[in-house]
């Protein structure tokens, strides 16, 4: 399986809901260092996983709308606990969208697989990772 990593950070605001968080129940910040890993048994007719510049470029726009921001004002993740899990999902279901679309290219529509991977710290992350299903908006 051949694989391409592109990279990027988010800094975002968020508290949970819930004893189990103790105090980041209380608003608070968060830097993440963002990995999206994509994957494919064959490299394509040009020898590559993907285009990296598409890759980059669409990580960098699917992950802004959420930089900079209060997750607990986007009407889209009400009711959620925006915990790092959490978000290394909802990045992976974008990312596939993106990929579905056509954003990252028409090569990508071979890619079999991708992993999103959120680093919150140096010692702490956490990731999410599906199967690709080609043409099918099937994803997970």
């Amino acid at each position: 399986m051949y694989s391409l990593t592109v990279r990027e950070h988010i800094m975002i605001a968020h508290s949970f809901r819930g004893e189990t968080f103790g105090p980041a129940q209380q608003l608070h910040g968060a830097t993440y260092l963002v990995d999206v890993t994509f994957r494919r048994p064959q490299l394509d007719d040009d020898n590559l996983v993907v285009d990296i510049g598409l890759a980059s470029e669409q990580l960098r726009a699917v992950l802004a709308p959420l930089n900079y921001s209060n997750l607990d004002d986007d009407p889209a993740l009400a009711g959620q606990n925006t915990t790092t899990e959490f978000l290394a999902g909802l990045i992976f279901r974008r990312m596939a969208e993106a990929v579905q679309a056509g954003r990252l290219g028409p090569q990508a529509h071979g890619l079999s697989h991708m992993a999103v991977v959120l680093h919150e710290s140096h010692v702490a992350w956490a990731s999410y990772e599906g199967r690709l299903i080609a043409d099918s908006g099937a994803v997970g």
